[in-house]
């Protein structure tokens, strides 16, 4: 069973991220463009993950409370982050992944030849962190990311993606490799001028819970800096804008 959420006092809310749900088992949070999922390196501390420990610990810092990832967001892309409570949450969630159903909306740069469709490619990365795509399906991991434009400008289009599977950087990799890169993504979209934030947001996610089994969906805002780029989006038109898988 899951539990009401209660309004959270102001001091005591987790910064960098809303936590949009709160159970016996999970958190679901609304994550901010710039904070990182889980640490890469030693000195970094203010991350999704840190900033979750500290809420469940209390400010007590001997307490060994902690929590579990159970996907991750790159740090510059917002949205919707899943995180258990408990190894065995964590693990029912991943084994089920398959049937979570994400979300995205994103700005990409110019416009798409197919208006909607499905990108599909094996993707490797290098030592350098550098992802991109192989066509040897023993050096890459398949990877695919269906999308539906839902609005575009004379400079870029507004997407509605829903993705097949869950790879590192796998939208802005593909995307780009398709002429499309990212608005605003220094790493795979070379000299672009927008440097407020990616503007790639994990808008929604739909999951079966790990105790109760109840299928559960969190939906997010959408971030004002898409609506200033498009002219213009709401929710009626992201909600009519439906996205083929097959």
């Amino acid at each position: 069973m899951t539990t009401p959420n209660r309004p959270i006092p102001r001091r005591h809310r987790p910064r960098g991220l809303e936590i949009l749900h709160e159970d016996r088992d999970l958190f679901v949070v609304n994550k901010e463009a710039g904070l990182l999922t889980m640490a890469t390196r030693k000195d970094e501390a203010f991350t999704a993950e840190n900033v979750l420990n500290d809420y469940v610990r209390k400010g007590c810092a001997r307490s060994n409370k902690h929590v579990w990832l159970v996907h991750r967001l790159d740090r510059e892309t917002s949205g919707v982050l899943l995180v258990a409570k408990s190894e065995e949450a964590q693990q029912h969630l991943k084994d089920h992944w398959k049937s979570t159903e994400k979300y995205y909306l994103a700005a990409v740069r110019g416009h798409l030849k197919a208006k909607s469709g499905i990108f599909s490619s094996y993707l490797a990365e290098n030592e350098d962190q550098f992802v991109y795509s192989v066509a040897d399906p023993a050096k890459g991991k398949f990877s695919q990311t269906a999308y539906t434009v839902i609005k575009e400008t004379p400079t870029l289009s507004l997407v509605k993606i829903k993705l097949m599977t869950g790879r590192k950087n796998q939208i802005r990799v593909q995307f780009a490799e398709h002429g499309h890169p990212v608005v605003g993504d220094p790493k795979y979209g070379a000299r672009d001028a927008f440097r407020e934030r990616l503007c790639l947001h994990a808008k929604s996610i739909a999951f079966g819970h790990p105790h109760s089994g109840k299928r559960l969906f969190f939906d997010t805002p959408i971030p004002e800096v898409f609506s200033r780029l498009a002219g213009g989006l709401d929710e009626p038109l992201w909600l009519k804008t439906h996205v083929q898988t097959d």
